[in-house]
């Protein structure tokens, strides 16, 4: 007879490398971790676990009963949401995805505020400039700024979030400004390198007319939105970012717009998850909570409050 602790400890046992890193992660005695699984394999009567100096590697019975096991927490999870949403009780984990600059500077205080005000809620918030895993099932709330390839995702859409042609004066004051996309080649231009975007490929579009595609040859370059800021900053070159990461630096004059009258593809932001039905009361919650704080992006001049009647 197999238990869920049974199929919980393996699969803690099955994203480690040796007994001894299980161990730690199950906070007991390597020993321990030894008997147990000596146990489970005696009741099942197969070998689950090869061990060796070099660690520890599954067999094939293993890798079965790690996927198996795999889909069944997940199903009891998901069955105990369901439960406590019907209750309307927010509770349990909340796992929320968000790219590396904006979720530090905006996601992680409102995931840190949401959990503060649920006592019955954890929370972990996961933050990368790489590519989004959509298809996967370790997250229930993603930001995700620009455009959105999978259509299966529901969004919900946050804020508008412009993309913008800037340098810094000590740069205009060396190389000029370009009058016109096609100048763009003869400057030193800065490029970000993040997803799957073709980096030095920048497209414009006056009005409603046709984009222009430039293709720059960057001599600088980044997998981090941070770094090319600052190059830009630094007086190095011409960079495209998000009107949430440079508003500031315009607002200040240590950045100057360029290119008045042609626009860039927008990048708005979006809040995804993966059905309209039935969300756990913490996910709802916190989308709540999303929409609300990026109701008036941060990023913008406050509107004045309308006077009294």
């Amino acid at each position: 007879m197999i238990t869920t602790d049974d199929l919980r400890f393996f699969l803690t046992l099955s994203a480690t490398s040796s007994l001894a890193e299980a161990a730690r992660a199950l906070d007991v005695t390597p020993p321990a971790v030894t008997q147990r699984l000596h146990a489970l394999e005696k009741r099942l009567g197969v070998r689950l676990v090869n061990r060796s100096g070099r660690g520890t590697a599954l067999t094939d019975e293993g890798r079965l009963l790690a996927l198996r096991a795999g889909q069944i927490c997940g199903e009891l999870n998901h069955l105990a949401d369901e439960l406590t949403g019907r209750r309307g009780v927010v509770a349990g984990h909340l796992r929320v995805v968000a790219p590396l600059g904006f979720g530090q500077r905006y996601i992680a205080r409102l995931v840190a505020g949401f959990r503060g005000g649920s006592e019955n809620v954890t929370a972990s918030l996961t933050l990368s400039d790489g590519p989004p895993r959509l298809a996967s099932d370790d997250w229930d709330v993603m930001v995700h700024i620009g455009e959105l390839r999978d259509s299966t995702l529901v969004a919900y859409p946050l804020a508008p979030n412009r993309r913008l042609l800037c340098a810094a004066p000590s740069y205009l004051a060396r190389r000029g400004a370009p009058a016109k996309p096609e100048d763009l080649r003869d400057h030193d231009c800065i490029a970000l390198r993040e997803n799957d975007e073709d980096a030095t490929l920048w497209r414009l579009r006056r009005g409603r007319g046709p984009a222009v595609g430039v293709r720059i040859a960057p001599v600088l370059s980044s997998n981090a939105g941070a770094a090319a800021v600052q190059w830009a900053l630094d007086g190095h070159g011409i960079v495209i970012r998000s009107e949430w990461d440079v508003a500031q630096y315009l607002q200040s004059r240590q950045l100057v717009p360029l290119l008045q009258g042609w626009s860039l593809p927008d990048a708005n932001i979006v809040a995804l998850v993966k059905s309209r039905h039935e969300l756990p009361a913490r996910t709802a919650g916190f989308l709540a909570v999303l929409r609300e704080h990026f109701a008036e992006p941060p990023w913008r001049p406050r509107r004045p409050a309308a006077p009294d009647a």
